[in-house]
């Protein structure tokens, strides 16, 4: 259902609001530049500082704008069922292609808890779901054989996963517990390059917002099995992903689209605060290095 290069999109602000010039515009470069998706209001949206109607808002001009030449993934998570059910449901309501929903973070839930969770919103939420599996920040796994049995059960809703493990063996693994047609995507830009050779279909970027035709030139040739190239590209990235995360996401990311789309604020709000003046100079040092040595040769 998704491949390729898929943004994490970050949201825009400016003035207190939302910049949807600002919004509207990135969104457009992405797509002209070769995005196969974007997903929409989750970590690097700043999800979990958004107003309910500003939430919407995202939604609706990520739809509008997208008009159907790239599918639109909501984030829907949040710590209760309750809540992350009606947050599918205006996702759905706003003409989103699915759900991207992790476990219940905070309350941690044991793999029981989370099976009863993910089944009241395949049962009641009315769109397919992307698992995101970010132990990092829920502080609890979806285990691949849970994530087996939600697949099994369900294989209409639970679509695909947003794998933030870090772990490559889990792409083999969860090919075991899923079946190869499960659509995995990468949630880590630096391990992507060995998730796409271990079978995987995609990434959820944080870089992709950064450099959105060098990272899809870099997913289709992993799609290509050109590995060559695509270790080539992954080298020349590999400083721009680290730079992306020397502070809290996504102070750094939103600094470097101030750097390369005019315009483009980067204001966050709190807790995110303004990175410092060493983060800037090692993503602006990046950002030269990724333009100077991208290879030349094409696919």
């Amino acid at each position: 259902m998704f491949s390729g290069s898929l943004p994490a999109l970050p949201t825009p602000f400016r003035s207190g609001g939302i910049d949807e010039a600002a919004l509207r515009d990135h969104l457009g470069w992405l797509i002209e530049e070769g995005s196969s998706g974007v997903v929409a209001c989750g970590t690097t949206g700043e999800a979990t500082s958004l107003m309910d109607a500003e939430y919407r808002r995202v939604l609706d001009i990520c739809v509008s704008e997208a008009n159907g030449r790239v599918p639109v993934i909501a984030g829907c998570g949040t710590p209760n069922t309750a809540t992350t059910l009606d947050h599918i449901r205006r996702a759905r309501d706003a003409g989103v292609a699915a759900a991207m929903v992790m476990a219940p973070y905070y309350v941690r839930p044991d793999q029981k808890g989370i099976v009863a969770h993910f089944e009241e919103l395949a049962l009641h939420g009315g769109l397919p779901i992307v698992l995101y599996n970010v132990p990092a920040r829920t502080g609890v796994d979806i285990l691949p054989e849970t994530m087996g049995e939600l697949v099994a059960a369900y294989p209409q809703i639970f679509v695909a996963v947003k794998d933030a493990t870090g772990s490559i063996a889990r792409v083999s693994t969860q090919r075991e517990t899923c079946g190869s047609g499960f659509c995995q995507l990468s949630g880590n830009d630096e391990t992507a390059l060995g998730f796409m050779a271990s079978g995987g279909r995609g990434c959820i970027s944080v870089t992709a917002n950064v450099i959105p035709g060098l990272s899809a030139d870099f997913q289709e040739a992993c799609r290509k099995g050109d590995f060559r190239y695509a270790l080539d590209l992954h080298d020349c990235m590999v400083p721009l992903h680290k730079a992306l995360f020397t502070e809290p996401s996504p102070g750094p990311l939103k600094y470097a689209m101030s750097r390369v789309r005019a315009g483009y604020s980067a204001r966050s709000r709190l807790p995110v605060l303004e990175v410092s003046a060493e983060s800037k100079a090692l993503i602006d040092f990046a950002l030269e290095l990724t333009t100077r040595s991208t290879p030349v040769f094409a696919l």
